[in-house]
């Protein structure tokens, strides 16, 4: 049966922007599932709203329901992501949402999961209650970047990949011999913190490790407990490293070898959904190279490092993406961070 394509007013959408924005607020800590944000509507007014928990549990259906208790009946949810039909850890959400005598669900985005996949949306209707699916773009384009690691998981069993690379005004990414080169402002400097607070894992190659021992820690404050996991490709694992003594055991994956498919994939059986690579010029162009990369992160500071520099492109790419081996890459931003510029790509195969 499928669901209802019209009948959304732009207050519908207005909750339902907001259910995903809510969702998108805690990626990094719910994995393996997705965060998925949900309101519960009544009159006009929010009477609750949820997001998945750290670690997948509870749902964020669930949650708003719990919250909204008697007042989630005739009410209207608004949910970033098609509700679950399956039995796991927890019962399936639409069982919730139908037991509350919700009369309505608003949905940003289907489900791919072949456990859910239209049936979430097909009990909901054939317990009698109203489903639609919106098509506005914007709201679709939120809730795919917000969902997108659990996306690529369902697709290809492994997390979604961005590549983060901080240039020099020469391109540069560091030099031979001397370890980390400082080559951004402090304004570009914290921006990191923020953008791994949002990744499930961080990784690095062995060579990151051996010169530069870093902790891939979120440094903000508010933020330290959402540092996501720790993966090293390569190498002989993190031996007597900060990391090793700062951080548990199952924060720590290490993934030896030199077949980066095979090693997504394991990550994508760990449940894990998004990966920032953060490595040094090897990594990245391995990644590359295998066409692994989801998403590109450029950030391009006033340094020049000279003759020795270690320069992960033939060229520039941001002055020319085709010269720079980049051709195809399509500029999803472009925005000044202080003195440094930055920009984000995405590859010529996604659309």
């Amino acid at each position: 049966m499928p669901a209802t394509k019209d009948s959304v007013t732009e207050l519908d959408r207005r909750f339902l922007a907001a259910a995903v924005r809510l969702g998108a607020s805690r990626l990094g800590m719910t994995w393996p599932n997705p965060s998925v944000g949900c309101l519960i509507v009544k009159d006009g007014i929010v009477v609750s709203q949820g997001i998945t928990g750290d670690g997948g549990r509870p749902h964020g259906e669930r949650l708003a329901l719990d919250r909204a208790g008697a007042a989630a009946r005739g009410a209207t949810a608004y949910v970033s992501l098609e509700p679950c039909n399956h039995h796991g850890k927890t019962p399936p959400c639409t069982e919730a949402l139908i037991a509350s005598g919700i009369a309505k669900v608003v949905i940003a985005l289907g489900d791919t999961d072949p456990r859910v996949c239209g049936s979430g949306i097909n009990r909901l209707q054939e317990n009698g209650i109203t489903v639609v699916v919106e098509h506005d773009k914007a709201i679709r384009q939120a809730a795919l970047k917000a969902h997108r690691g659990h996306l690529m998981r369902i697709a290809q069993g492994r997390p979604f990949v961005t590549l983060k690379m901080a240039l020099s005004a020469d391109s540069g990414i560091g030099v031979e011999g001397q370890g980390q080169v400082a080559i951004t402002s402090e304004a570009s400097n914290r921006m990191p913190h923020g953008v791994r607070s949002r990744f499930d894992a961080i990784g690095i190659g062995s060579g990151t490790l051996r010169a530069d021992d870093p902790l891939l820690t979120v440094r903000r404050p508010g933020l330290s407990h959402r540092s996501p996991v720790a993966v090293l490709f390569g190498g002989s694992g993190f031996d007597a490293t900060k990391l090793v003594n700062t951080r548990p055991a199952e924060e720590l994956i290490h993934l030896p070898g030199h077949d980066l498919q095979a090693g997504l994939q394991t990550l994508g059986e760990h449940g894990l959904t998004s990966l920032l690579v953060e490595g040094g010029a090897r990594l990245a162009k391995a990644f590359l190279e295998a066409h692994l990369v989801d998403e590109l992160i450029l950030l391009k500071g006033e340094p020049v490092l000279g003759s020795k520099a270690i320069r992960p492109f033939p060229s520039d790419p941001f002055d020319d993406l085709k010269a720079a081996d980049l051709d195809g890459w399509k500029v999803t931003a472009r925005r000044r961070i202080g003195p440094d510029r930055l920009m984000r790509l995405a590859p010529p195969t996604n659309p």
